[in-house]
């Protein structure tokens, strides 16, 4: 690379900005989970900028981009794509579905039915579909964007956890600030920042920064913090069922990205403790008990990171 990842990075994230008001440390984290080549879940309220965040990093990658608005109707077809015969050729064509893009936005993953969501499991895991026998690897880079709204449950399908453990984290945006919603109505007051945004780096920098993620050094202390991280939540009375050994690779790729972010080649206990919440809370099924006692699976993932011993 000619630019420090760092410089490139905080690049991104300012432009991102300029869609975004008072969400940085939101943005920072979609960032590296992209660089990551990690897909996300943004679970929050209507219209606090889900879809706008995805487009901003989209444009800002000068990435291909593809949204998907799922609907009860929506077929698998419709996504992975599905073979036409060609009556010149005598051969059946594959016809491409709407996921061939390098960053994908499920609009409202929840709204369709499970068979329909249940086509994304191999692209998400494997970078490809299956096709009548026949495999199409998907562009690259490749990132799925899924959002969905916690308030509405009408007409939804919550994700099987199969599908959500897919996700390599799960953020959200939350309501802006007093000051942050002021200056956006001064910013969005003629027209859409997203429409004017350009591109701050190339899709083949984002790969070369992923090869740097692949090779910052982790010690062995900080792997050892990771494990008993996860070792914890299988053991936790207010978790019924613990973190995968998927979790483990995630939030071990996750520190990584994050080292990278902040301009280091090696992981530090913090990089780790940073990314725990986004990674692994989307992750832990609660326990009944837990549950009528309103904890949530945040308030867990603070109690074991109290307890974990941290290493120097």
């Amino acid at each position: 690379m000619n630019q420090n990842p760092n410089i490139v990075l905080n690049e991104i994230v300012a432009n991102v900005e300029k869609v975004i008001v008072g969400k940085r440390e939101t943005i920072e984290l979609a960032v590296c989970a992209f660089i990551s080549g990690g897909h996300v879940l943004i679970e929050d309220i209507p219209g606090v900028g889900k879809t706008s965040l995805v487009y901003a990093i989209a444009k800002s990658f000068d990435c291909s981009f593809k949204r998907i608005q799922f609907t009860p109707d929506i077929l698998p077809s419709d996504i992975t794509g599905f073979s036409m015969f060609n009556q010149k050729t005598g051969e059946f064509e594959y016809q491409e579905g709407s996921i061939m893009a390098q960053i994908i936005l499920a609009d409202e993953i929840n709204r369709t039915s499970p068979k329909t969501q249940s086509s994304l499991l191999e692209v998400m895991e494997e970078n490809q579909v299956t096709v009548d026998g026949k495999t199409y690897k998907v562009p690259q880079p490749f990132t799925v964007f899924a959002t969905q709204n916690p308030v509405e449950h009408i007409g939804t399908y919550p994700l099987p956890e199969a599908q959500l453990d897919r996700f390599f984290m799960r953020l959200t945006l939350g309501y802006p600030s007093v000051a942050d919603e002021i200056a956006m109505i001064d910013r969005f007051n003629n027209n859409s920042p997203i429409d004017n945004l350009t591109p701050v780096s190339s899709a083949s920098e984002l790969m070369a920064i992923s090869e740097l993620v692949n090779r910052v050094h982790v010690d062995t202390s900080i792997n050892s913090l990771i494990v008993d991280i996860i070792n914890r939540t299988r053991v936790n009375p207010d978790i019924a069922l613990g973190c995968s050994p998927r979790a483990t690779l995630s939030l071990h790729k996750a520190a990584q990205a994050w080292a990278v972010y902040n301009g280091r080649n090696y992981c530090i206990p913090d990089d780790v403790i940073n990314l725990t919440t986004p990674v692994l809370s989307h992750r832990i099924i609660l326990s009944q008990e837990a549950r009528f006692k309103k904890i949530t699976a945040t308030d867990v993932l603070k109690s074991i990171l109290e307890h974990v011993k941290i290493p120097r």
